[in-house]
């Protein structure tokens, strides 16, 4: 099983951001429902969400915001790109790190292009780069989303990529499809036939069979506490 595999090489693996996790200073930010801070931003307002993320973790001096892994959000009300079904999705399959616009982003181990797009719809990924990896004979792949409209620059698929080599830039509101400045990070075992997109958020009603496709980032990140 993957999950027992990534557990298994938890030194292995080059960091994804340049961020030293073991320093302390980023915070957990948290966009579950439970929130009420939500409730007094304009979520729909791409600048005043990027004011509120940033605002607090300038308040905190942290580097970063991380967090998200099976949250049940609210956020996603903001964009119908997440209410196209009778169930709206809103469970977080990735992990989010918040930081600033042009943050670079490396591969965490050697691996492949497997494919590449950018999803533009208003509260998608915008750019996306998708790695193919293998470790110990069992292939996974990872996603990284909400990129710089320049990671895609020179890109194809099946091009090979060195451990920490970097791949990409967080991108800016509105490339980025229209967030605050952060990386989503996110881990699946089967492509199911996607190219270039994989979900990131589910329904309630399918969290449990895409938690078994989509094991747990901080298994490769390794940030305190997550």
């Amino acid at each position: 099983m993957i999950t027992e595999l990534l557990k298994k090489h938890p030194l292995f693996f080059a960091p994804v951001v340049p961020f030293n996790w073991s320093e302390g200073r980023f915070m957990v930010l948290d966009f579950s429902e439970t929130n009420p801070e939500l409730e007094r931003v304009n979520l729909q307002d791409s600048r005043l969400f990027s004011d509120y993320v940033f605002g607090k973790l300038h308040a905190a001096d942290a580097l970063a915001g991380v967090g998200g892994y099976n949250e049940h959000r609210s956020i996603y009300r903001r964009s119908a790109h997440f209410q196209q079904t009778d169930e709206p999705r809103c469970i977080h399959l990735g992990i989010d790190i918040w930081a600033a616009a042009g943050t670079p982003v490396f591969s965490p181990l050697e691996g492949y292009v497997h494919s590449f797009a950018n999803n533009a719809n208003f509260g998608d990924y915008g750019p996306t780069i998708i790695l193919e990896h293998q470790l110990d004979e069992q292939r996974f792949y990872s996603l990284y989303g909400h990129l710089s409209a320049e990671s895609l620059h020179g890109l194809y698929e099946g091009k090979f990529i060195t451990k920490g080599e970097q791949i990409a830039t967080f991108g800016q509101f509105p490339i980025n499809g229209d967030w605050p400045p952060h990386l989503h990070f996110q881990l699946m075992t089967d492509m199911l036939d996607l190219k270039g997109d994989f979900p990131g958020v589910c329904t309630l009603r399918e969290r449990e069979r895409f938690l078994s496709l989509c094991p747990n980032p901080n298994l490769i990140l390794g940030i305190p506490g997550l």
